[in-house]
């Protein structure tokens, strides 16, 4: 990594709780590429004054992580159709002190969704209704999903969420063949590390048990309480941080316009899972 000067680019990424993840896969490709870029991650203590900061500091992009996908869609000058498309933003993008927000979330489900061969026969349960869950249901839908409830207890954003795309919402999971479907997808903070409910399963043993496909959004730990459980039971998992490399990825390119190619993307993922 090239020693900090006046004349280096500067990308960041504001979450309630950070991980090095996202610094660590951006700075591992600065690197490899040459460029004199540096990747921070911050905890903003006030969203305003921190994208504030990002237009009068220059800085070149800004990852956007829970809670924050939707609150900062008043903050910024234009909003991409990969976010405008859903109300939710991961991704600001600086251009000379115009902030155009982005959704790379939609893009990274919904080459999960391919990569795995997931049928758009299957019946789905989609736990959560924020920023995330909108990006995922974006992508399920567009993909031809039409058998999916939207599990949350905020009955406004559930039932709002679950409108929006004509899913089915119920405020709990429930129980016998209701508590049950092809495909289960987390996108709550349950099993996140550091949080309240790090240790705890998103889903009860039963319903994991009868899914065919477990999906994880949560990216650190890699192996969250969930997908561990899944393996356990042989499921077809998908994990957040298979969600997280192909977002940041695509962050990646908008920020510098350079795609690297997928032998240093894997060197890049190996780079993050080392630490």
């Amino acid at each position: 990594m090239p020693i900090l000067n006046k004349d280096m680019t500067l990308c960041i990424s504001l979450s309630a709780r950070p991980s090095n993840n996202g610094t660590r896969f951006h700075n591992y490709l600065y690197d490899q590429l040459g460029l004199n870029w540096i990747y921070k991650a911050f905890a903003p203590t006030d969203l305003a004054q921190a994208i504030a900061g990002v237009r009068g500091l220059g800085i070149r992009g800004c990852a956007v992580s829970m809670p924050y996908k939707e609150d900062v869609i008043a903050l910024v000058d234009a909003m991409d159709p990969s976010a405008r498309a859903i109300d939710s933003v991961n991704t600001i993008v600086n251009d000379g002190g115009r902030l155009t927000a982005y959704n790379t979330d939609y893009t990274a489900i919904e080459q999960l969704l391919q990569r795995n061969a997931v049928p758009a026969e299957s019946s789905v349960l989609l736990k959560g209704a924020g920023g995330m869950a909108k990006a995922t249901a974006a992508a399920l839908r567009d993909a031809g999903f039409k058998d999916v409830t939207i599990i949350a207890r905020n009955e406004a954003a559930g039932r709002a969420l679950a409108d929006l795309y004509g899913f089915a919402w119920r405020a709990d999971l429930g129980a016998g063949p209701d508590a049950t479907a092809d495909m289960v997808i987390n996108v709550t903070p349950v099993g996140m590390a550091g949080g309240p409910e790090a240790d705890a399963l998103s889903f009860p043993a039963e319903t994991i048990e009868a899914a065919k496909v477990v999906f994880d959004v949560v990216a650190l730990p890699a192996e969250t309480p969930l997908i561990k459980a899944a393996r356990g039971t042989g499921k077809q998992v998908i994990t957040g941080a298979e969600v997280a490399t192909i977002q940041a990825l695509e962050q990646f390119v908008l920020y510098t316009g350079i795609r690297p190619t997928e032998e240093q993307v894997r060197d890049a993922e190996a780079f993050v899972r080392a630490q």
